[in-house]
């Protein structure tokens, strides 16, 4: 698994921060957080596109790309501040589902080992099962949590005679026994799918939905601290998946399956800039990004943000660790 740089367009890293490969253990060897990419659409239902996610994530941003980035929010840079290395993108063929999806979870898997977090950029959210069970595998099978923001639950059985399509990695992770089904925290679902049989199947599993209805009715807030209370129960990590469809698509235009209804930019990278703050985050993907469907760059940029916004969160928690409150950046100012 030599780094292959880039699969599509010019090989650059995030933001500029420094390579490594993962079939040199010495490059990552001392990394906080390694940047995977994932640029693979094979378990696409609707909409390609999402193998030019990973490029687009690392790219679309107007500032230099120096590998710097200080949080106004936070006082506190996620690439200075934590060592942060790019192995590039994992090669996957998107015609095999099984073993690019195979070769990722082995990827996942090494920078786990190396005591560092996966940063993975998707790619269809097909890669949430290697993304989450690498870790798994490391951390151990049922003492990883999942928090998992989508308009959709992602729990269907078979698409199109396949068992890895994008809209079943959930199930896929549950019944491999790698993720408990009773600490899954799904946010933000909404819409006209799953249909009844799926829905009763979630909640044999103890699953917890908060879907868009009960977050206006309860407040964003309420319901996180809910589910941050079930996700660190019982668990030693928790993995953080971002399908970026959970934004309203006036948000983030460039998806596979827009879902209007959704969280706006702002919800979205505050929900993440607490889960990152509060949780001990084991693994991070951000999927779904479809630039040929995009708009402007909207999507691309608010993925780059949510990466940006976990980045920085750990990095401050890191530092302040039991210490930390949220008042804490407001007395860093001068």
């Amino acid at each position: 698994m030599t780094r292959y740089g880039a699969q599509y367009g010019p090989d650059i890293t995030f933001l500029g921060v420094d390579r490594c490969d993962l079939d040199a253990p010495e490059t990552y060897a001392d990394a906080d957080v390694v940047i995977v990419g994932a640029p693979f659409d094979g378990g696409t239902s609707h909409r390609p596109g999402t193998r030019f996610g990973p490029q687009a994530i690392r790219g679309t941003d107007y500032l230099p790309h120096d590998g710097s980035r200080p949080s106004l929010a936070l006082r506190a840079d996620g690439l200075r501040d934590l060592r942060v290395v790019d192995a590039g993108d994992v090669e996957m063929f998107s015609g095999d589902a099984a073993k690019s999806l195979a070769d990722l979870e082995v990827a996942v898997e090494k920078v786990a080992r190396a005591g560092a977090i996966p940063m993975i950029l998707g790619g269809d959210h097909a890669i949430a099962f290697p993304d989450a069970k690498g870790v798994a595998n490391v951390v151990g099978h049922g003492r990883v949590s999942m928090v998992h923001f989508d308009a959709h639950a992602d729990t269907g059985d078979i698409e199109f005679g396949s068992l890895w399509g994008h809209g079943a990695p959930m199930r896929r992770l549950i019944e491999s026994g790698a993720l408990r089904g009773d600490r899954f925290l799904q946010i933000g679902l909404r819409g006209y799918w799953p249909e009844p049989a799926t829905l009763d199947w979630m909640a044999e599993q103890r699953m917890r939905s908060y879907e868009m209805t009960e977050i206006v009715h309860r407040g964003l807030d309420d319901c996180l601290t809910e589910a941050f209370g079930i996700a660190t129960d019982e668990c030693d990590g928790v993995f953080l998946s971002v399908d970026i469809d959970v934004a309203d698509p006036g948000h983030a235009p460039g998806t596979g399956t827009p879902e209007p209804g959704g969280l706006s930019a702002r919800q979205l990278l505050d929900a993440v800039r607490r889960c990152c703050l509060e949780l001990p985050i084991a693994g991070v993907d951000v999927v779904e990004v479809s630039p040929p469907y995009d708009h402007a760059d909207i999507t691309a940029a608010l993925a780059n943000r949510v990466v940006l916004e976990a980045l920085s969160a750990i990095a401050r928690r890191r530092r302040d660790g039991d210490a930390w409150n949220p008042l804490l950046p407001l007395l860093d100012r001068p």
